[in-house]
């Protein structure tokens, strides 16, 4: 009975104490469902599996001992140098772990670093070549979906990893949705193209594209402006002239017929009543 009143507590405890998110702090509480989602994608989501093999079944047997453990599936720590985001290394980075060079020494530690190679990458919706550093993984993941586009288009942000895969990703997401601009000297070329990518479209919304591939500075720099320009105070003498005009307007007096908004065209006719305005000399 004390038991069960425990777990009890420690459950409405642990509910009452819950811990808050990152994007429940501060200008992050500003952040849109869009930039949400792509965090999700990015960071939440599982990667695939690209150092181990996971194993399908939930338990196995021991052969040693005949005794049924269950199946962990515990991926490798990875470890993310600043050079992968100048690259896109197809999911891979360096293993840090311990090898045994001599049976006779003790194990020391050693890291295991992706072979790396420059290449030249053809993007179809750009229309442009770019050399990229890439990994033979990459490679062969380009070659399984039939060209570049398809591979970043196709591959979410959690397997992409590295900022420049997901900034050429929002690149062509943004061609895309302007309809292929780069092919406006041939309009067959363009709606080929428009026609063979256009499918990607439908699991974004424009508002999802602006904010893809935002690093989290990025996105907190991006809500501070945005929250910023709508909290804009406008100056006084706005108001003042827009309530001017609007008494003119209402007096009939001549000259007040164009737009509040338009400073430009009512400080000719505003300085001729300013009896402290410069005038012209004769």
């Amino acid at each position: 009975m004390a038991s069960s009143r425990i777990q009890a507590t420690a459950r409405q405890f642990s509910k009452t104490f819950k811990r808050r998110s990152r994007f429940e702090f501060g200008i992050a509480a500003e952040l849109p469902p869009a930039y949400k989602k792509f965090w999700r994608e990015w960071k939440v989501l599982k990667p695939a599996a690209v150092h181990y093999i996971p194993q399908e079944s939930k338990w196995r047997r021991d052969e040693l001992t005949g005794e049924t453990l269950p199946v962990q599936n515990i991926p490798i720590p990875l470890k993310m140098p600043a050079e992968i985001h100048e690259g896109i290394w197809g999911g891979e980075a360096v293993v840090k772990g311990f090898q045994k060079r001599d049976p006779r020494r003790r194990r020391v530690p050693h890291y295991w670093v992706p072979v790396l190679k420059r290449t030249v990458v053809k993007s179809e919706v750009l229309n442009t070549h770019l050399s990229v550093t890439v990994t033979e993984r990459t490679i062969k993941l380009i070659n399984d979906h039939y060209g570049f586009d398809h591979y970043l288009l196709k591959t979410p942000a959690c397997d992409l990893v590295s900022m420049l895969a997901l900034k050429l990703k929002k690149q062509i997401l943004i061609e895309l949705m302007n309809g292929c601009p780069r092919y406006a000297h041939d309009p067959k070329k363009q709606m080929e193209v428009y026609e063979e990518y256009k499918t990607y479209l439908s699991s974004y919304t424009p508002e999802e594209i602006e904010w893809y591939g935002l690093t989290w500075y990025e996105a907190l720099t991006k809500a501070a402006k945005i929250k910023e320009a709508a909290n804009k105070p406008v100056p006084l003498k706005k108001l003042y002239r827009k309530n001017l005009i609007e008494k003119l307007k209402e007096a009939g007096i001549d000259g007040a017929k164009d737009s509040s908004d338009d400073i430009a065209s009512t400080t000719s006719w505003l300085s001729k009543m300013n009896p402290f305005g410069k005038k012209d000399e004769a």
